[in-house]
C-alpha cells in the first residue's frame, strides 16, 4: 500500500461513517414516529446489530481478539462510554428540551480535540485548524432544532444528564484513538459490541416501553425494519474505529460530527423536507470543513 493511499485511509473510513450515519439519521426518527418504537427498544436492536459487524471485524482480523486485561479495559471503556451515553441521553430527552440538548451534546468534538492535543500532542495544519473551527460551527448549525418540542421540562436534572452525555461521547473519542495506539481496531470494536450487549438489561428496565412493544402487534416486522436501519449505525461505528486508527483525533472527530449534513440532504431529496436557513448555512460550512480537513 502506497504511503499516499495509507495517509488518506482515514478519510475513506470517516466518509463511510458520515454517509451511513447520515442515512441512519434520516430514517431512524421517521421510523420511530411511524412505527411507534420506543427509544429503549431502538437501543436494544442497535446493540444486536453490533453482533454481525463484530463478526465481520473478527473475520477481517482472522479470528484474533486481544483479550488481555489492558485491551479488554480500553475496549470496554470505549464501548461503555458510547452506549452508556446513549442511555443517559434517552433519560435526558424524557425530562428536558431536545432543542437545547442536541446542540449542546453536538459539541463533544471540542472535548476530543482538547484531550488529543493535550495528551496525545496532536497538531493540525493551518487548513485543518480552519476546517475544525468551521466544522464545529456546522455541527452546531445542523443540530439546532426549533419548535415542535414537547418534552416536559422538570428541574435541572436534564442539564446534568446532558453534561454527562457530552463528557461521555467526548472522552469516548479520545479513548478510541488512545486504544488504537496499542491494539487493533477490530478488537476495539468487538469489545464495544460486548459492552453494548451488556447494557441491554439496563435499557429494558429503564421504562415499560420495551415490554409493551414486544407484547404488541407486528412486533417482528417492526423489529426487522428497525434492525435494518440500526445496522447502518453499527457499520458507521466500525469504520469510525478504523478512521481513528489511521487519522488524527483532532481531524476525525469534527468530521464525524458532520453526518447531519447527509441527513438534511436526504430529507430534502427523498422526504421533501425543506431545510431551515440555519441548516443551509450548516451544509455550506460542512462542505468547506470537509475540504479543509482533508488537505
Amino acid at each position: 500500500m502506497s504511503n499516499i493511499l495509507k495517509d488518506k485511509l482515514w478519510l475513506v473510513f470517516i466518509l463511510i461513517t458520515v454517509c451511513t450515519w447520515g442515512v441512519w439519521g434520516a430514517f431512524s426518527d421517521l421510523q420511530m414516529d411511524r412505527a411507534g418504537i420506543p427509544e429503549t427498544v431502538v437501543y436494544i436492536l442497535w446493540a444486536l446489530t453490533m453482533v454481525p459487524c463484530a463478526i465481520v471485524a473478527l473475520i477481517i482480523n482472522k479470528g484474533k481478539l486481544l483479550h488481555d486485561w489492558k485491551s479488554a479495559l480500553l475496549g470496554c471503556t470505549v464501548g461503555l462510554l458510547g452506549a452508556g451515553g446513549q442511555l443517559v441521553l434517552f433519560k435526558a430527552l424524557a425530562i428536558g428540551p431536545a432543542y437545547i440538548i442536541f446542540p449542546f451534546i453536538s459539541m463533544s468534538p471540542v472535548i476530543v480535540i482538547t484531550l488529543a492535543a493535550v495528551f496525545l500532542k496532536e497538531k493540525a495544519t493551518k487548513w485543518q485548524i480552519a476546517g475544525i473551527i468551521v466544522a464545529l460551527a456546522a455541527i452546531l448549525l445542523l443540530s439546532i432544532q426549533t419548535g415542535g418540542d414537547d418534552s416536559p421540562v422538570s428541574g435541572w436534572l436534564w442539564i446534568v444528564l446532558a453534561v454527562l452525555v457530552l463528557l461521555a461521547w467526548g472522552i469516548q473519542g479520545f479513548f478510541m484513538k488512545f486504544a488504537n495506539n496499542s491494539m487493533d481496531a477490530e478488537s476495539i470494536f468487538v469489545w464495544m459490541a460486548i459492552s453494548g450487549l451488556v447494557l441491554i438489561p439496563v435499557a429494558w428496565f429503564m421504562s415499560d416501553g420495551a415490554t409493551t412493544f414486544f407484547a404488541g402487534e407486528e412486533v417482528w416486522s417492526k423489529s426487522l425494519g428497525c434492525f435494518g436501519i440500526q445496522i447502518l449505525n453499527s457499520i458507521g461505528a466500525l469504520t469510525l474505529v478504523y478512521a481513528y486508527r489511521y487519522g488524527k483525533a483532532v481531524i476525525v472527530s469534527p468530521m464525524e460530527g458532520l453526518s447531519p449534513m447527509v441527513t438534511v440532504l436526504l430529507s430534502l431529496i427523498i422526504l421533501s423536507v425543506i431545510p431551515t436557513p440555519l441548516q443551509i448555512a450548516g451544509i455550506c460550512c460542512a462542505a468547506f470543513a470537509m475540504y479543509a480537513l482533508s488537505k
